[in-house]
């Protein structure tokens, strides 16, 4: 599998519970805009079936190559980011993965059984981070079990291993000043952006600055019943530049911690 091929197939997973990104990305184009990915964010456990050393695999084969450590301790999430080592267009891969040993003994035994449940070949497999849901039901109680403890548990529950969003790279665009211009633009055109931590997160003085639409609501078949829950966003990157001249190449973790919460239906219904 190529780059092109693999970054290809992640979009369609991505666009496919996720119409709003399809709707923007057309009508950015439709401006003349040029669209180019910043980053494309993996959501995991730490698992050693499935931790970041496993999902990392298949990008490593394409060329990737690992950049920074990212800490969230009010999350109890560790996460890494890539950067192709050849392809300076290709966007950079970001990979989070929940802390099972800060968690619950609950929770903890929860995703043992769910990992349990599954076929361990599954895990050998070098396209699993394509895979989606690998496991065999979706209880609807297991699903609120895991939310009332990480709403990242409950999400890696029902969607698994995909592109949790996609993010525009604000730089490349030509008719926008700032990130500013671009959240005035998507919010005139009817979406709500996250404005937790404020609807940028970042600042210039940081390097970078980021905010992002809240999840799309995706239909979701429970073994108990049908519902509606936040599925993936798309998010919007402004990179500075560092002393040297060249543009920040990594996250801030203060920022992302807030990005995370585009898919928390509660902090949404609060937004």
């Amino acid at each position: 599998m190529t780059t092109n091929q693999l970054l290809s197939k992640l979009w369609e997973q991505y666009a496919a519970i996720t119409p709003s990104a399809t709707k923007i990305h057309d009508l950015l184009e439709k401006k003349g805009e040029q669209i180019k990915n910043d980053h494309i964010a993996i959501r995991t456990f730490n698992d050693q079936r499935v931790n970041i050393k496993v999902i990392e695999k298949l990008f490593l084969e394409v060329g990737y190559e690992e950049k920074g450590e990212y800490f969230f301790d009010s999350k109890k999430l560790f996460a890494k980011h890539y950067e192709h080592s050849t392809d300076k267009n290709a966007p950079r891969i970001f990979i989070s993965e929940l802390e099972l040993e800060n968690c619950s003994p609950e929770l903890q035994a929860i995703v043992n059984d769910i990992l349990d449940s599954c076929n361990p070949e599954i895990f050998n497999t070098p396209e699993l981070v394509l895979s989606g849901a690998v496991w065999k039901t979706k209880s609807l109680a297991v699903y609120n079990l895991l939310l009332d403890e990480s709403e990242y548990a409950a999400w890696m529950y029902v969607y698994g291993f995909r592109a949790n969003h996609f993010t525009i790279n604000a730089n490349a665009l030509k008719g926008f000043n700032s990130l500013q211009d671009l959240n005035n633009f998507i919010e005139h055109s009817g979406w709500t952006l996250n404005a937790s931590g404020g609807k940028i997160k970042g600042t210039p003085a940081q390097l970078l600055e980021q905010s992002s639409t809240l999840a799309d609501m995706h239909s979701v078949n429970f073994d108990e019943s049908t519902l509606q829950i936040p599925s993936c966003y798309y998010e919007f990157a402004l990179r500075y530049p560092m002393s040297n001249g060249e543009l920040y190449q990594g996250f801030i973790a203060a920022s992302a911690d807030k990005i995370f919460e585009s898919t928390d239906a509660k902090f949404m219904n609060n937004n």
